[in-house]
């Protein structure tokens, strides 16, 4: 079950109050909360945008107004694609979300457009989940200049990565794609097209509405506004909260209704993120810099409580497993490399171990990464090298056969 609750402090922007998994009742609600779609121009958007920080929030933090800059440059008719299919097993916020104040992204969507001159967009969900009705639904309620597109994603952890998508929309296979050209320059039927996750475009619909400043007033001055952040941990059914950015992560896990003290290490950034100790963890602060200065990163927002008592080099196989096997296998890094890292991973958790095996798993996290089509072996090494970091004693015990 997936339920939602947002900060007091948070001005409770995107999920509207928090305490539901509904949100309002469909556009007349909305207009009663937000009002109208905003009648900017497209030049006055991109400045508020701009002016704002708003960074993206699936993954790779990149400023949402230099992004929409990349688009305008490019020239040519433009195309916008909404993502809002999780590949990461651990996330539920993009979906939360969507389900919560779908006309807030479909305002965001058409403020974009407005922004970058598009005449398309695109709205991804994930297959079998029954998103693409409810969506459907609400843009039937609406009258927008540039029409949305709802399409269902084949469901794996690597199709919903930017130029996957791109590539599946013009008709081939989810799968990644080597760069450049960038999407900005030729995604969707060769034409420029802005990318952008779901939280980030309903962060471009609050912004038209209230302002930068407003924006601003909460958060991290160098990445401002909200996240939605996505907490598990043990007793703690998947839990959706929004919080300023900036917050400490111990205080995030506390309003999610999560004990950091029971916690044996804490993932932060899913499975392509990194493992923190506890101690370390919960003091460090909600933003990209801050987070890369502990050794993690935000990714896709996503923590994970590794509850006490629990294995972390079993976790860890487990999670390189999963990885190894939802790759697209279409270059070296995943199809050889990450087996051989995963496979090393299994050996060493259940006891098949051998002194030969740990300097191959060295040489496969250093060969594996740059390498790629997509940063998935990146962040696979990352998360693998995190974990032999923080269960240092644990990896030990496991190499003397005595886990």
């Amino acid at each position: 079950m997936i339920t939602c609750n947002a900060s007091p402090t948070a001005d409770a922007r995107l999920l509207g109050g928090g305490g539901g998994t509904t949100g309002v009742s469909g556009l007349a609600g909305h207009h009663e909360q937000w009002g109208p779609l905003p009648g900017q121009t497209g030049a006055e958007v991109l400045a508020a945008v701009d002016a704002s920080g708003l960074r993206g929030r699936g993954g790779g933090a990149f400023p949402t107004g230099r992004k929409m800059r990349s688009v305008i440059a490019s020239r040519g008719r433009s195309v916008v694609v909404a993502n809002g299919a999780e590949g990461e097993p651990a996330s539920a916020k993009d979906r939360l979300l969507l389900r919560h104040s779908p006309h807030l992204v479909l305002d965001g969507i058409q403020l974009a457009a407005r922004a970058v001159g598009a005449d398309q967009a695109h709205l991804v969900v994930h297959a079998g989940t029954g998103q693409a009705r409810c969506l459907w639904s609400s843009i039937r309620e609406r009258r927008d200049p540039v029409p949305v597109q709802v399409h269902e994603l084949p469901t794996a952890y690597v199709a919903s990565e930017a130029t996957a998508v791109v590539h599946w929309l013009n008709g081939g296979q989810a799968r990644p794609t080597f760069t450049p050209p960038r999407s900005s320059e030729s995604g969707v039927l060769g034409r420029p097209t802005l990318v952008n996750n779901v939280e980030t475009l309903a962060h471009v619909a609050t912004i038209a509405r209230r302002g930068p400043d407003w924006f601003r007033s909460v958060g991290d001055p160098a990445q401002p506004g909200t996240l939605l952040l996505t907490v598990s941990a043990a007793g703690l059914d998947r839990h959706v909260i929004e919080v300023p950015s900036g917050t400490p992560l111990g205080e995030a896990l506390a309003e999610a209704g999560a004990a950091a003290a029971e916690a044996a290490a804490i993932l932060v950034g899913g499975y392509a993120g990194s493992w923190l100790t506890t101690e370390r963890a919960v003091g460090t602060s909600l933003s990209s810099a801050a987070l890369r200065a502990a050794g993690g990163a935000l990714g896709a927002g996503v923590v994970i409580a590794l509850p006490q008592g629990h294995c972390g080099v079993l976790e860890t196989a487990r999670v390189a497993a999963y990885l190894a096997a939802h790759s697209a296998a279409q270059c070296g890094p995943c199809a050889n490399g990450l087996p051989a890292i995963a496979g090393a991973l299994h050996r060493l958790a259940v006891g098949r171990w051998n002194d030969r095996a740990w300097p191959a798993l060295r040489d496969w996290l250093s060969i594996v990464p740059g390498r790629g089509a997509c940063g998935l072996p990146d962040g696979a090494v990352a998360f693998v090298r995190s974990a032999l970091d923080v269960f240092a004693v644990d990896v030990a015990a496991h190499r003397r056969g005595r886990p």
